[in-house]
């Protein structure tokens, strides 16, 4: 993956396009071509986000810069002035300041850019996943080095300066979590890597196993080294077959290397890991569950306190991180925190990887810095949406938050969304266009949810069930005004009183739907018809 030190967006919707925009993006090419600039320059297309008059608008990245509106014949001067020669263009900029509060959310991040940036992604793709040999040439291996030449301590304050937040959803300090198990009492301890991926639509986590397993490994073994443990363990999700044989071999070959055991490479650490394959139980992504899974028992949660960090697997203290949050650890070791900090936002540093889906253009991977808005995720890395217009978008599987369209302009990050109601979840992105309705995809939701809770307390069980029951009636035409108290009721009560995630998140694609498109469920209730068709309605 190239990494640019400019990128420019060009507004390509209908509007633009009838202004000439396709002759500008060729003319930008060219110029670039002319100016010997195609290894430092990446041109795409963003939908129309300006005032006519400003069309065909351009932003140039990092320096954040809006031009507008810029002809064919002004984009030699454009490179020239901006991209070659390292100054704005003020004879093109735009300078009304209505104009910039409409295309604020496109500027909000002056000195990055919203281009990809891999950090754990990195080297997937690139190294052989199954020589650890190519490994080491790419770096790998040098953090670790790095931190055992280090006090454990020095290791756990810069994961805190680095301002770390966990990626598996919850968004917790991984600074802090990583302090809690070294400060516990004990002379055992465990690590382990939570790769029990099981939120639909994301297939993050897969991606980076496949793509490279050696650095879980020595991720796990410098968090081994900063906490006090020297036994680790992958829980891996049972269907990953192929991400499965890879992390095995990797862990054959870095044994043999001397990179796992006794005395690792004579630095006087130990250290070893297991892999445990589950069993297809989504509840065991829950961190207790899952530790209920390792000891051999029914996969069902613990209740908490007290927390894995001083009583986790067989009661001793235990790190559990998931798979992305693992994979920035070398990176920050390597690099240093002011490094990592200097991505992303100040509340959430770094980046972010996401798997993309649904009623756009392009589907796949990204790993992008931390506060992109789904605005520019629908526009440059979806390309698009496929037809109608953006209407909302699932985040995070199941356990996420359904954002409207209201919301697409809000950072991605864990406090922004946070502070709207709404989760940024695990990392799956499924966008939703004006074909999908909202009632029948909570629908969807609350089966998955009564299907796969584990049914230990009574919120969690019933909860889903009723929730469903109603959600179906609605769907059919049965629905209620008396459903809708009763499903804010139900989502209330497993929030507060269910034992696990699990539970506590199955009420909120209810409560989004309920605080964003109220109007389209009571359609279906008071006029009995599904307003994008997709609902049954009794037929």
């Amino acid at each position: 993956m190239k990494k640019y030190r400019s990128m420019v967006l060009i507004s390509s919707g209908e509007s633009s396009k009838s202004k000439g925009s396709d002759a500008v993006v060729d003319a930008f090419h060219q110029a670039i071509e002319k100016y010997d600039l195609g290894a430092e320059v990446c041109v795409t297309t963003i939908p129309d986000s300006s005032s006519v008059k400003n069309q065909p608008l351009v932003i140039v990245y990092p320096e954040a810069v809006a031009y507008g509106p810029v002809l064919e014949e002004n984009v030699d001067f454009l490179v020239s002035e901006h991209l070659y020669k390292g100054r704005v263009a003020e004879a093109l900029r735009v300078s009304d300041p209505f104009e910039m509060k409409r295309i604020s959310w496109l500027l909000q991040r002056t000195g990055t850019m919203p281009a990809e940036n891999r950090i754990v992604l990195e080297y997937v793709g690139v190294i052989d996943p199954t020589s650890i040999n190519d490994f080491l040439t790419h770096d790998g291996g040098q953090a670790f080095a790095a931190a055992v030449e280090m006090k454990p301590q020095k290791i756990i304050d810069i994961i805190k300066k680095s301002g770390l937040r966990g990626r598996g959803g919850a968004g917790f300090p991984t600074g802090v979590k990583w302090q809690a198990v070294r400060d516990a009492p004990g002379d055992k301890k465990y690590i382990i890597c939570n790769a029990d991926e099981s939120e639909p639509g994301t297939f993050k986590d897969r991606v980076i196993l496949e793509g490279n397993p050696f650095s879980m490994i020595e991720a796990m073994l410098i968090a081994g080294y900063a906490c006090g443990a020297d036994e680790g363990y992958i829980y891996i999700r049972g269907e990953y077959l192929d991400a499965l044989e890879k992390i095995s071999n990797a862990l054959r070959a870095a044994r043999e290397f001397g990179g796992l055991g006794k005395n690792i490479l004579n630095t006087g650490f130990n250290f070893d890991i297991h892999v445990h394959s589950g069993a297809g139980a989504y509840i065991c992504g829950e961190e207790t569950a899952l530790l209920e899974s390792i000891e051999g028992k029914r996969g069902e949660p613990r209740p908490k306190p007290p927390y894995p960090t001083t009583r986790g697997l067989w009661g001793k203290p235990t790190l559990i991180n998931n798979v992305e949050t693992l994979g920035n650890i070398p990176p920050i070791i390597h690099n240093g925190a002011d490094w990592f900090r200097a991505q992303g936002t100040p509340s959430s540093p770094g980046t972010k990887v996401y798997t993309i889906l649904g009623n756009v253009n392009k589907t796949g991977l990204m790993e992008v810095p931390m506060g992109i808005t789904l605005r520019e995720v629908i526009g440059i890395y979806g390309k698009g949406m496929k037809s109608g217009t953006f209407k909302f978008a699932q985040t995070g599987g199941s356990s996420g938050s359904i954002i409207p369209a209201i919301l697409q302009d809000t950072p991605m990050d864990f406090d922004s969304y946070r502070n709207v109601g709404v989760a940024l979840g695990s990392g799956a992105l499924l966008i939703c266009d004006d074909s999908n309705c909202i009632v029948d995809c909570v629908r969807v939701l609350m089966r998955f949810f009564k299907v796969e809770s584990c049914g230990k307390c009574v919120p969690c069980r019933i909860g889903t069930e009723q929730a469903l029951d109603i959600m179906t009636a609605i769907s059919e035409g049965r629905g209620t005004m008396e459903h809708l108290a009763q499903l804010e009721w139900l989502s209330h009560g497993m929030e507060e009183f269910s034992n696990c995630g699990l539970g506590q998140t199955a009420g909120s694609p209810i409560k989004n739907m309920l605080d964003h498109f109220r109007a389209e469920v009571e359609a279906h209730i008071k006029l009995g018809v599904c307003p994008a068709g997709v609902c049954s309605m009794g037929k």
